[in-house]
């Protein structure tokens, strides 16, 4: 009862690299259950700091009541100076806490946890939106850092094809070192693009930047059955949203915070525009507009992080890789 285990991130690191198709697993049995009314996911709370606007501390706290019964809290940070010194943007840890007794049994390194569902989530629509299929002429990659890199090794793992695969970032020395990264384990001619308008017509584009205002304008032309996945959710025009057939991982979550989705239902005023989630697509209950460009708004929630961690923190302690603090809690009676 009185557990507490702490699971690093060299741990972490180790167990997703060894069943990658595991995670994508992991997270499409959360959207699913999220979809069947077994998770708890309350919206995310930020501490922000007046003096420095740009960075931020999020809390995602979040319960399952499904196979796997257990609570928790994401605690992440995102510092974007950080990159200037070479420092992920992202820092994170998970709290797990027992379903019986509220008590916290696990501490764990999130980065990388929430790293992986991401790019776990946006691997997963774009196979769902791709018909099913792992093949496409032209990936394009816009943003290249953790997550981009994640979201690369995880089309790796999950064994995609392509003809040609787009690189592009702000900074040049960050796409060169993402094309570096993939080397010859995702097929496809490989490209750097300087400029923007040179990936935009890839079948499929990648949006994992840190963007906090849309730059694609409205006059962008996105093609019919062009596949977008709206990872950082606030490059698009709101117009561009307006004008696709849109899938989200929940709707209520992602039509918030100044998101593209969100601006757009300013924009119009209503949700005519939301056409389903990845659940339903999966379930079969909804089908995409071959006629118009998909883009894909995955908001990330905590269930995620939180089904995820709990996997790892179990393989981890059968495998004898977690640290246990056998005195953690002062206090286990209420009377001596």
């Amino acid at each position: 009862m009185f557990d507490f285990n702490v699971i690093t991130g060299c741990t972490i690191k180790d167990l997703l690299s060894s069943d990658p198709r595991g995670v994508i697993d992991c997270v499409k049995t959360a959207y699913l259950n999220h979809h069947d009314g077994k998770t708890i996911n309350p919206d995310s709370y930020f501490l922000r700091f007046p003096d420095r606007p740009e960075n931020r501390i999020i809390a995602l706290p979040a319960a399952m009541d499904a196979e796997e019964k257990v609570s928790g809290l994401k605690w992440i940070s995102s510092f974007p100076g950080n990159i200037k010194q070479g420092v992920p943007r992202a820092s994170a840890v998970l709290i797990l806490n027992d379903h019986e007794t509220g008590y916290p049994f696990a501490c764990l390194e999130a980065s990388l946890i929430s790293a992986a569902r991401t790019a776990a989530s946006a691997v997963l629509g774009a196979y769902w939106l791709n018909g099913q299929s792992r093949q496409a002429g032209s990936i394009a990659f816009i943003g290249a850092g953790v997550i981009a890199r994640n979201i690369v090794d995880m089309f790796i793992a999950d064994d995609w094809h392509f003809r040609e695969i787009l690189c592009h970032d702000q900074d040049p020395a960050y796409a060169a070192a993402l094309r570096d990264h993939i080397g010859d384990r995702l097929p496809g001619k490989q490209r750097i693009a300087a400029d923007l308008e040179q990936v935009l017509h890839a079948d499929i584009l990648v949006f994992a930047t840190s963007a906090g205002t849309p730059y694609v304008a409205p006059s962008t032309p996105l093609a019919p059955g062009q596949i977008v996945l709206n990872i950082s959710l606030r490059d698009l025009a709101p117009e561009l949203v307006l004008d696709a057939w849109n899938l989200f991982d929940d709707v209520d979550h992602c039509l918030k915070a100044n998101t593209s989705p969100h601006l757009a239902e300013q924009l119009c005023g209503d949700r005519r525009f939301v056409h389903g989630t990845l659940a339903e697509l999966m379930l079969g209950k909804i089908a995409p507009d071959e006629r118009k460009p998909c883009i894909y708004s995955p908001f990330g929630m905590g269930m995620l992080d939180l089904a995820l961690g709990k996997r790892l923190h179990d393989e981890a302690v059968a495998n004898g890789l977690a640290h246990p603090i056998t005195d953690f809690f002062g206090e286990t009676k209420r009377w001596s």
